[in-house]
């Protein structure tokens, strides 16, 4: 079963995307997307 989780910019905080995750994986997630606030692709990572 897999579990929704939100992703926050590392350099502005804002959280945007949301995405599904495996329950079996323990480290956060890290994707690079396009941030609108900071307007350039960044680091987006798991939050809680």
């Amino acid at each position: 079963m897999a579990k929704k989780v939100s992703l926050a910019c590392a350099t502005c905080g804002s959280r945007v995307y949301s995405t599904t995750k495996r329950d079996d994986v323990a480290t956060r997630l890290e994707l690079n997307k396009f941030c609108r606030r900071c307007n350039a692709h960044t680091v987006h990572r798991e939050s809680k």
